[in-house]
């Protein structure tokens, strides 16, 4: 016996549809068990770490207006 899902609402937005989301159980408007996993090869990093050496002032006013934000 399976249950009935509830139906997926449309969004305005993506902050709408994050609020819904963030509040609610997936598995109440989604079968899990009937998905496929998803292959996602040969993703490229979006950023790269890289080392810095900056006089301890200068990294206190980074971080300084960093916080600010």
């Amino acid at each position: 016996m399976s249950r009935e899902l509830k139906p997926i609402p449309q969004f305005k937005n993506k902050v709408e549809e994050h609020a819904f989301w963030e509040s609610r159980d997936s598995s109440n408007y989604v079968d899990w068990s009937k998905t496929e996993r998803a292959r996602l090869a040969n993703l490229k990093p979006l950023s790269k770490s890289i080392s810095l050496k900056l006089p301890v002032v200068l990294l206190e006013q980074i971080k300084g207006a960093a916080n600010k934000r």
